[in-house]
């Protein structure tokens, strides 16, 4: 996904999510951290299935306000602080992103994956 990307749907919201979290689990895998490598996978899926569960339920309502470009990770640094930085960002999206999400089963999906990435 182009990070000048709007995320203006409830496809491209979860699309980008599982982006994420895929990016995130290969990111840590190569840090040497399996721990979180795996529990990135496991949102991933989650995801993965909360969209294929959901997509019947939306209204076509536009999503306002998220670009993929304001949740770049930096998956370059590889230190503690860039891994701290990783997290924080991808927690930011799904702050940003599980509000304007219209049904609740998939809302509240995304607000478990930023509570994980914030711990």
């Amino acid at each position: 996904m182009a990070s000048s990307d709007t995320l203006n749907t409830f496809g491209a919201v979860f699309t980008f999510a599982i982006e994420l979290e895929a990016q995130l689990s290969a990111y840590y895998d190569r840090v040497g951290d399996s721990a979180k490598s795996k529990s990135a996978e496991k949102r991933r899926k989650k995801l993965e299935r909360v969209r294929r569960e959901n997509v019947v339920e939306i209204t076509l309502e536009p999503i306002t306000g998220l670009n993929a470009g304001d949740y770049t990770l930096d998956l370059s640094d590889r230190s503690a602080e860039g891994q701290m930085a990783a997290a924080r960002k991808a927690a930011q999206f799904y702050v940003d992103a599980a509000p304007k999400i219209n049904v609740r089963a998939a809302q509240r999906a995304l607000e478990r994956c930023g509570k994980e990435h914030a711990q």
